[in-house]
C-alpha cells in the first residue's frame, strides 16, 4: 500500500451565501489505491465520440496556463468516511459514508447535516462500501438518488426514491437494482457514478486486484460503463448489448465532461504513474499491459500523468477551462488547463494547490461558475484525521 504524508487542517469557518451559486450547480459528479494494491472516465452521440478538432468557438476561450485556487469557507465537518457527492437543485448537496453506509444531506447555506437513512446491502470492506453517488436531471420530478456500493457478493448500482417529508433517517425508498454483477475485491472497487450530458449513467470500476479482468471485455471490472437510467445498454455503446464503454483501466474513480461534452477520467496507476485520460468509445487504456504514457500501438496513452506519490486521484471535475483532480496520497488539488485542439496534450503543465494544507483530498465537484466542492478523506481509516475531519470545502478557482 502507498504511504502518505499528512499536512495540517485548517480550521472550520461555516458562511453562508453559497445557494445561488449552486443554483446552477452541475449535477454531474466530477469525479484509493496505487501501488501493491492500496487506494492510490463517453461521450454523448456523435460530439463526445470524437476527440477531434472542436468547434471555433470551443477553441477561442482558452484558460490561462497559470490558475488559482484557495479555500474560502468551510461547508460542513465532523464526516466520517465520506466519498460520494453530489448537488440536488437548489444548492443542497447529498454526500455518502462510504464505511457506515449511510448518505447525508448537507444545507448548501449553512451546512446542517440531515440523515437520510441507510443503504441496505451495504458490506464495508477494504476499499469497498457505499462509494458514489448521482442525481438525475429529472430529479426534481422522480426523486431518485443512484448509489454505487459493495455488498457481500459484489459490486453494484442501484436507485432509491427520497422523500425528505418523511422524518429524517427515514427518507429513502429500497434500492432498485438497475446493474449488478460488477466483480469487488478488497481493492480496486472504482465506484464513481455520473450522468453525462446525453442524460446516460456512467459508472468507473476497478479490477479488483485481478489485472487480467481489465482487458476481458465480458467483464464489467476495470472498465467505464455507459448505460441508460435504468441500467440497460446504450444506442450508439462500442457494443450493441453491453454497458462496457472503454476498457484497459485499472481504478477509475473520477469522471467529468469539458465544455465539448467530452469525458475525462481519473485513473490509479501502481508502481509509477498515475493518469488522466481523454476517454474514446471502445478505447482500450492499456492496464495491464501498459501503465502511462508508454506509446504502444493498440493502447490510447493518458494526456497527462503523475507519480503515484503525487496524486492518487480520486474525483475530478470541470471547471474554468480546466479539470480539477483531487489527490488522495498526493494531498493536494491539480489543475489541468485543457487546450482546445484535439485534446491530446494538456495547454500547460499541470498545476497543484492546497498542497498537504487539508489532508487527504477524496471528490470533487462543479459549484457553478469559479467555485468548487471539494470533499476531504481522512477518517477512511489512510489518512491521519485531524479535531472537525473530513470536511466539504468551498474553493474559489481561476
Amino acid at each position: 500500500m502507498r504511504g502518505a504524508v499528512f499536512g495540517s487542517v485548517q480550521s472550520p469557518a461555516v458562511r453562508r451565501g453559497v445557494v445561488a451559486a449552486l443554483a446552477t450547480a452541475s449535477l454531474v459528479l466530477s469525479a484509493a489505491c496505487s501501488s501493491g494494491g492500496a487506494e492510490g472516465p463517453s461521450g454523448t452521440g456523435a460530439a463526445s465520440r470524437s476527440s477531434g478538432s472542436p468547434s471555433p468557438s470551443a477553441s477561442a476561450d482558452l484558460p490561462p496556463a497559470k490558475g488559482s485556487a484557495k479555500v474560502v469557507s468551510t461547508l460542513t465537518e465532523g464526516l466520517k468516511s465520506p466519498w460520494g457527492l453530489t448537488a440536488l437543485p437548489g444548492g443542497d448537496l447529498l454526500v455518502a459514508s462510504r464505511d457506515e453506509g449511510t448518505i447525508h444531506r448537507i444545507d448548501g447555506e449553512s451546512g446542517k447535516q440531515t440523515l437520510l437513512g441507510s443503504v441496505p446491502g451495504v458490506s464495508p470492506a477494504g476499499e469497498g462500501g457505499l462509494l458514489g453517488l448521482a442525481v438525475p436531471s429529472t430529479f426534481a420530478a422522480d426523486g431518485w438518488v443512484y448509489a454505487y456500493f459493495t455488498t457481500a457478493s459484489d459490486n453494484r448500482i442501484v436507485r432509491m426514491s427520497y422523500d425528505e417529508n418523511r422524518p429524517a433517517g427515514q427518507q429513502l425508498g429500497a434500492p432498485d437494482t438497475i446493474l449488478r454483477s460488477i466483480p469487488k475485491g478488497n481493492i480496486h472497487n472504482g465506484g464513481r457514478i455520473a450522468f453525462g450530458p446525453d442524460k446516460m449513467l456512467y459508472a468507473g470500476t476497478g479490477e479488483t486486484g485481478d489485472t487480467g479482468l481489465a482487458q476481458d471485455k465480458e467483464s464489467l471490472a476495470g472498465k467505464i460503463l455507459r448505460m441508460t437510467p435504468d441500467g440497460e445498454p446504450v444506442h450508439g455503446n462500442p457494443e450493441a448489448d453491453s454497458v462496457v464503454y472503454s476498457y484497459g483501466h485499472r481504478n477509475v474513480q473520477g469522471l467529468a465532461w469539458d465544455a465539448q461534452k467530452r469525458l475525462w477520467a481519473a485513473e490509479f496507476g501502481q508502481n509509477t504513474w498515475d493518469e488522466l485520460n481523454l476517454i474514446e468509445p471502445g478505447g482500450n487504456y492499456g492496464w495491464p499491459e501498459v501503465e502511462g504514457k508508454e506509446g504502444e500501438d493498440g493502447f490510447i496513452d493518458p494526456v497527462a500523468q503523475w507519480k503515484t506519490s503525487e496524486a492518487s486521484p480520486s474525483g475530478i471535475a470541470y471547471a474554468q477551462g480546466s479539470i480539477w483532480m483531487a489527490g488522495l496520497r498526493g494531498e493536494r488539488l491539480w489543475r489541468i488547463p485543457l487546450s482546445g485542439d484535439s485534446g491530446k496534450e494538456p495547454l500547460a503543465d499541470p498545476q497543484s494547490f492546497l498542497d498537504e494544507k487539508h489532508g487527504r483530498l477524496r471528490t470533487v465537484v462543479g459549484a457553478g461558475g469559479d467555485r468548487l466542492w471539494l470533499v476531504t478523506s481522512n477518517t477512511d481509516g489512510r489518512g491521519e484525521p485531524t479535531p472537525g475531519d473530513d470536511r466539504i470545502l468551498l474553493v474559489e478557482v481561476g
